[in-house]
């Protein structure tokens, strides 16, 4: 709902200014009349307006939220329900403000009569060219509420991937973070009562102890910026290396073969490449075009720079597992099934089982990094926490010892 301002008129002849909210100017003016005898000019509240726009600025369009979307035009396609009405329905039940921008702009252009395809082309925030591409091939086969229903399958599965992917991370982030924080705050609170009791009673204190206090004495000191510092000026330093052509390549290449993590990145983009690439053929898209776009979905450059290159072996009549298979990127089980599917004729359901079978990989790989993190990450707990205890404790017994 958005707040409107107006002018209005009360019975004793009163004027003055009211707020009131409303899904459009015409439905504030008749919440408005119903309650005073005029009512003049309505303008939108300049708080709501910056908030609305604050709103759309952060609003990010999720593979979600355009799953969801596909799912509900694909139904109401195939319903037979006109696209500019289809348009507008899923426009007022968007919940997210940009994609609902979006859809109001899409209808209105439809109604001018341009494609659906060439309209979302114009929101690439919202519809990129995976999805541009597919719609356009389902308009020009007639088959458009088919093609939706992949988009919306293909990208429930790609959120899934991601899902799958980013729970291998939450665990041990989470736990990790709350570990340093209680390391911190007994380091920063707890050292310091007892480094006083032991100086009172002049105890010699171990080495271990020692180091404790005087991190704890850096950390209550302006020096504890200094970590800070350095921490945030190698973060730059790596994301100005990493948007370097030379940068992205050498650290995508260590994302592929880094332990524990290197299999799953290679398994999920495999997945990711041929869920696309299967989805794409199979919507009736060119196999080129198909390779373009596949390439702004995989996000590893090494992965690209092989599917570029088995694009220009295509390109010069080459089969596409005999052009995969030179990059030596790819699995050979990935592209055995490929060059099954090229003979049999059947890619892009060849394609699909690849991914089938690579997105179970991910999930197994997910749960076996997860089980494997866990005692890790409680042996890593144990060793901060007892390096405290351990530090406070040790100059007990020599205090114990001088009594003695």
């Amino acid at each position: 709902m958005t707040v409107y301002i107006a002018k209005v008129k009360d019975s004793s002849g009163k004027i003055f200014k009211e707020k009131v909210e409303a899904s459009s100017p015409e439905q504030a003016r008749n919440i408005l009349q119903n309650r005073y005898v005029a009512v003049g000019k309505i303008t939108k509240s300049a708080l709501d307006l910056d908030l609305s726009q604050l709103e759309l600025a952060l609003a990010n369009v999720t593979v979600k939220d355009k799953a969801i979307f596909s799912r509900q035009f694909s139904v109401m396609v195939n319903a037979g329900v006109a696209i500019v009405r289809c348009l507008g329905i899923l426009s007022d039940q968007a919940g997210n403000p940009k994609l609902k921008k979006a859809l109001l702009a899409i209808s209105g252009e439809v109604q001018q009569g341009t494609s659906l395809s060439e309209a979302m082309a114009k929101h690439p925030e919202c519809f990129d060219d995976l999805y541009v591409n597919m719609v356009e091939a389902g308009e020009a086969g007639g088959v458009l509420d088919e093609v939706l229903e992949r988009l919306s399958k293909l990208l429930e599965d790609i959120a899934k991937l991601q899902n799958q992917i980013k729970s291998a991370m939450t665990y041990p982030l989470t736990v990790g973070f709350f570990a340093v924080v209680a390391f911190l705050g007994m380091t920063i609170f707890l050292i310091p009562v007892f480094s006083g009791i032991f100086d009172s009673l002049g105890a010699e204190l171990p080495a271990l102890t020692k180091f404790m206090v005087w991190l704890s004495d850096t950390l209550r000191s302006w020096r504890a910026l200094i970590p800070i510092v350095i921490i945030m000026a190698l973060s730059f330093a790596f994301k100005t290396y990493y948007q370097t052509p030379v940068g992205r390549l050498q650290i995508d290449a260590f994302m592929l073969k880094m332990p524990l993590f290197g299999d799953l990145n290679q398994k999920s983009a495999v997945a990711r490449f041929c869920r696309v690439f299967g989805v794409l053929t199979r919507s009736g898209v060119p196999v080129l075009n198909c390779f373009d776009i596949v390439c702004n979905t995989i996000g590893n450059k090494v992965i690209v720079n092989a599917i570029q290159g088995a694009k220009r072996e295509i390109q010069q009549g080459g089969m596409i597992s005999l052009a995969i298979q030179k990059e030596n990127v790819f699995p050979p089980l990935a592209i055995q099934m490929i060059s099954i599917g090229e003979e049999t004729g059947e890619l892009d359901s060849m394609m699909s089982k690849v991914a089938d079978f690579y997105e179970d990989e991910v999930e197994q790989a997910v749960k076996a990094l997860t089980s494997m993190l866990e005692p890790i990450m409680m042996v890593g707990i144990a060793v901060m926490v007892g390096t405290i205890l351990l530090s406070m404790y040790l100059p007990m017994f020599s205090i114990f010892d001088q009594l003695g």
